[in-house]
């Protein structure tokens, strides 16, 4: 499953805007992007993690990866800062 390492992660971020400056900071380790999760919001974040060599895994839905983060409602990215 391809949650599985974002479940087991000590440390993580959840939403776009926490995702984003992790990546900028340096601190993130892998990249969860949603694909039904609007374009304006995940690209500034595919970008800069390709920019960064920042690994991204794209999941299928936000709903699923919220639950994944532990929250009730949708998150369209989020990010491992520790293993």
């Amino acid at each position: 499953m391809v949650y599985e390492r974002l479940l087991s992660a000590r440390k993580k971020t959840v939403g776009a805007k926490q995702t984003l400056k992790a990546i900028e900071r340096g601190q993130a380790k892998a990249v969860f992007l949603a694909q039904n999760a609007d374009r304006f919001v995940t690209e500034p974040i595919l970008r800069l993690s390709t920019a960064k060599g920042v690994p991204v895994i794209q999941v299928d839905s936000m709903l699923a990866l919220g639950k994944a983060c532990h929250i009730d409602v949708g998150c369209a990215a989020a990010a491992i800062t520790e293993e």
